[in-house]
């Protein structure tokens, strides 16, 4: 089980539609180069150790997670989501399909906090944006974000991937290896 399992704080808020989110938890997914499903797997851990603060000098940005090979939790992982891979080389078709439903999970978000964001700056003044009306500030907080929540996809030195550029760059970098693996985890935020 990952760094801090299960530690968190449970809350009962529902964030966001979609099937990638559900009651404070989400699917991240690490991009990492690797050999083998088990190495995938160890450098995507150390990619989610990043992104909860167990790794020195890491700033948590989710409270825990845990991976698809943990068979004890009922309450992530498989235990939420049902059965994915624990590690998928992106050129197989368990890989293709984490990395679209990553990708597709990536713009949806974007686009609903950008929508949000174009009405708070066409329906409101700037001082009630200020005051954070509406809660509107929010939403302009996670377009700008780099990690948490609002980012479903990292690279393997836990950067959010944040646009189709840098997404293209990593594929082209590995593809040519045919050693890049993603790897998906349950979050908790």
């Amino acid at each position: 089980m990952g760094a801090g399992a299960l530690g968190g704080i449970k809350r009962t808020l529902t964030r966001a539609s979609g099937s990638e989110v559900s009651q404070m938890h989400m699917i991240i997914y690490a991009l990492v180069e690797a050999s083998t499903a088990n190495e995938a797997l160890s450098t995507g851990e150390t990619v989610f150790d990043r992104l909860v603060g167990a790794e020195p000098n890491s700033c948590a940005v989710f409270d825990y997670y845990v991976t698809f090979d943990d068979e004890e939790t009922t309450v992530a992982g498989k235990a939420r989501w049902g059965n994915l891979p624990t590690a998928a080389p992106v050129t197989s078709d368990e890989g293709e399909e984490l990395l679209e439903r990553a990708w597709e999970t990536t713009t949806e978000t974007f686009q609903r906090n950008l929508d949000r964001v174009k009405k708070a700056l066409e329906e409101r003044s700037d001082d009630e944006i200020m005051r954070d009306e509406g809660l509107d500030r929010h939403a302009f907080q996670r377009v700008g974000a780099s990690r948490g929540p609002s980012i479903c996809l990292y690279d393997q030195h836990a950067t959010g991937i944040r646009h189709r550029g840098h997404l293209d760059r990593l594929l082209e970098a590995t593809g040519e290896r045919e050693t890049c693996w993603i790897v998906p985890a349950d979050v908790h935020f």
